[in-house]
């Protein structure tokens, strides 16, 4: 066990971190199987207004780290447990890392882009995009493994439309978090995995389109709500 912990110590960090916070929103709450949207917002949740209009960009952070309810973080947890044990073999701690947040952070910005007034919580931006970075590895491999990476894109295309449908036809699911984590990830795990002095470009990258989006989203919100 410990050397399995060893082994996937990102991982399992990350679900640990996960479900840390949310024994503590659910002591703080009362209820341990569903949350109040009220209450969500209150202890750090994306609620797009405040963040975009009043600046509250910590929530995008924070947010990444609450969930709706033990099935929602019991999907999103167990989906980190298959997808980021598998990349955490193919990518070193700082990569996995900033893929991870990163995927997560602008996951969120697109959320905020498509939902001016919605409220959003959970990892599966981030998740998606860990997702992502293992099918920008083998592509970017392909050539030295293209069985594997045949066999995976097959199943990446299958997981997608899946969950494209099921994005579709479930109102809470936010399927451009998805998307946005998704894209960073493929992005981020190509650039990644041809040559690791690509790091620092990559987090300058995203730093840059963060502020990028960051400043004309007020403008944006301006326009479709006053």
């Amino acid at each position: 066990m410990l050397e399995e912990f060893k082994k996937y110590k990102i991982t399992y960090g990350i679900i640990g971190i996960n479900v840390i916070v949310y024994f503590l929103v659910a002591l703080a709450s009362g209820d341990f199987i569903d949350f109040n949207t009220r209450f969500l917002v209150d202890v750090g949740a994306l609620f797009s207004p405040i963040v975009v209009l009043h600046d509250e960009w910590w929530r995008l952070f924070t947010a990444m780290f609450l969930h709706g309810g033990l099935t929602h973080i019991g999907m999103n947890m167990f989906s980190l447990y298959l997808i980021g044990r598998g990349a955490e073999l193919y990518f070193d701690t700082k990569s996995y890392l900033a893929l991870y947040l990163f995927s997560g952070l602008l996951g969120g910005m697109a959320s905020l882009y498509m939902h001016p007034m919605g409220v959003g919580v959970g990892a599966s931006g981030a998740i998606f995009g860990i997702f992502g970075a293992l099918a920008g590895f083998f592509i970017a491999n392909r050539d030295k493994i293209q069985t594997h990476t045949k066999a995976f894109m097959k199943d990446f295309a299958v997981i997608i439309g899946i969950n494209l449908v099921l994005g579709f036809s479930i109102d809470s699911i936010d399927v451009s978090a998805h998307m946005g984590g998704l894209l960073v990830g493929i992005m981020g795990g190509y650039t990644l995995s041809k040559s690791r002095k690509l790091f620092i470009p990559f987090c300058i990258t995203m730093i840059v389109l963060m502020l990028a989006i960051a400043n004309f989203l007020p403008s944006q919100y301006a326009n479709q709500m006053f």
